[in-house]
């Protein structure tokens, strides 16, 4: 039997250059693939400041290009180059800045907000 998520699931590959030409503006996430009804990878483009939010679940954000600092409350800020990757504790108040243009992959829950809970 074929799940309602199953029969929507396109096999091919997706191609992050591609999906990041498409982009609308800075951080507007656009979704890449669902894994499992559970997950979500997302793709947005970092620049300047975002606001200051936390969500009820972790959050992975993974630098696929660029830098960017991802400022947490109460701590030191994590500086993320291409390649590295970062998991925010859920309820941990963040916002990710980037002075230049960056893009990143964030694996997170298909009902997680952008801007927090």
């Amino acid at each position: 039997m074929t799940t309602q998520h199953e029969a929507t699931r396109h096999l091919a590959a997706v191609s992050v250059a591609e999906a990041i030409t498409a982009l609308p503006g800075p951080f507007q996430q656009h979704t890449l693939a669902a894994v499992n009804d559970t997950t979500v990878v997302r793709l947005a483009r970092v620049e300047g400041e975002f606001v200051w939010h936390h969500h009820d679940e972790d959050e992975l954000f993974l630098c696929w290009d660029g830098s960017l600092e991802i400022q947490l409350e109460g701590q030191d800020p994590v500086v993320l180059k291409a390649g590295e990757l970062f998991v925010i504790p859920r309820g941990m108040r963040h916002r990710p800045v980037a002075d230049k243009t960056a893009h990143v992959l964030l694996i997170e829950h298909p009902d997680t907000k952008q801007y927090g809970s």
